[in-house]
């Protein structure tokens, strides 16, 4: 029997390979469908096919991993999900990438969820900050990867979905091979709007509407900078520095919101993300470099926002329902974040590329405005039970589970 360390090693290299294929695939799929000539619009329908996939893929997966075990519904879906990639290049046509893109969607929220609970399970109080700092860590860094992968064929063919499927397919042995019991149940996703605007108005708005900004460039960023004429390298890493932005920067902002109203942070961190957005939209005459150092700081200003927005919702919510909050706001993340492509492409349609960064900057503007409204109206409410900032993935309700068992360790022991 493997020890604990040598399982968790194994898991977290199991999702480095999946995180990486999804990358590859994120990236390239809205560059490839430029490349075919499907319309902005059919290219925003990608991704919220994906993401309303990834909905429903946190509502069904428990339901499904229940009744046939992790392992199995962790190979089962990973099978499909390789399957799917390689229908892409061999069914070019925007509606059936659409509907590929929602089943990937569901099979990549199984495939997380399968994973997590696994983390979740092998993990114990005294090691769970390391497990997550490392799962973020590994992840982040194989989507750079992924991204940066793209470089090594061309667009055209069918060598970048070849490459998307190895990866997805190299998580699948070692992982599935680690002898290991059987995690414990996965909680199901349940939102309770009502509740969660009662915890905090800002903190339940702005997970919707940073869904809809995160949405929007993930889907369309690709488009954005292949239409400013960016090579492909340049591209890729546009969208890595994006990431890599948010990676630096979500320990800094969320520590600093731990002594202050988080209200008071995010709004700073919402305008100056705004000022930036509206540079990349009306900068057509920058080089490549400073776009891409303006992706950095764009990244580390609007990546920390939905961890502040769920960290303020917690603030005013008893522990053990830190599951169940943070489960209903990725739901609600995942919702805005459906929505956002398809509120983003006529914009670029009628704006040109910047009209995605007008979007997202339009967003946030409205998202500033909430909280300033909030900050005069309700500034005699007190939070009733101080939380700690987490770095918080966006994946399934899972990982919160292993947040969650850390949140209920006196601060004395964390």
């Amino acid at each position: 029997m493997r020890t604990a360390s040598a399982t968790i090693a194994i898991i977290l290299l199991g999702a480095a390979f999946v995180v990486a294929g999804n990358g590859l695939l994120q990236t390239m799929l809205p560059m490839r469908s430029d490349l075919e000539g499907f319309s902005t619009a059919m290219i925003g329908l990608q991704g919220t096919g994906y993401f309303g996939g990834f909905i429903a893929g946190c509502v069904l997966g428990p339901r499904l991993i229940k009744s046939v075990g992790h392992i199995r519904a962790f190979a089962g879906v990973v099978a499909l999900l390789a399957a799917l990639v390689l229908i892409f290049p061999i069914w070019v046509q925007p509606a059936a990438w659409i509907g590929i893109r929602l089943v990937t969607g569901i099979c990549l929220a199984v495939t997380y969820m399968s994973l997590e609970s696994w983390l979740n399970d092998q993990a114990t109080n005294a090691n769970r900050g390391s497990i997550l700092s490392l799962y973020f860590i590994l992840t982040n860094a194989g989507w750079i990867g992924g991204q940066l992968a793209i470089n090594l064929a061309s667009l055209a063919g069918a060598t970048l979905f070849l490459l998307a499927t190895i990866s997805i397919c190299l998580a699948v042995g070692p992982v599935a091979l680690t002898p290991t019991r059987e995690p414990t149940p996965i909680p199901d996703a349940r939102l309770d709007l009502p509740g969660l605007v009662r915890l905090s108005l800002v903190g339940t708005v702005g997970c919707f509407l940073v869904g809809m900004a995160e949405g929007a460039f993930w889907t369309l960023g690709p488009v954005f900078g292949q239409q400013r004429g960016m090579a492909v390298f340049e591209v890729t890493l546009l969208m890595g520095a994006f990431v890599l932005g948010g990676s630096l920067s979500q320990w800094p902002i969320g520590r600093i919101s731990d002594n202050h109203d988080r209200r008071v942070v995010i709004l700073p961190v919402a305008l100056a993300t705004i000022v930036t957005g509206l540079v990349m939209a009306y900068s057509g005459n920058l080089s490549s470099g400073p776009t891409i150092a303006l992706a950095i700081a764009h990244g580390a200003l609007m990546l920390p926002i939905y961890a502040l927005c769920l960290a303020h919702v917690n603030d005013s919510a008893p522990s053990d329902r830190f599951v169940q909050v943070s489960s209903g706001l990725l739901l609600i993340y995942s919702a805005g974040a459906a929505l956002g492509p398809l509120a983003a492409a006529p914009l670029m349609d009628r704006f040109g590329p910047g009209g995605l960064f007008i979007f997202v900057s339009g967003v946030l503007g409205f998202f500033a405005l909430v909280i300033a409204y909030r900050l005069v109206a309700a500034r005699h409410l007190i939070r009733l039970y101080p939380a700690r900032y987490r770095t918080t993935m966006k994946t399934t309700q899972s990982i919160y589970e292993i947040e969650g068992d850390d949140a209920s360790v006196p601060d004395d022991n964390r």
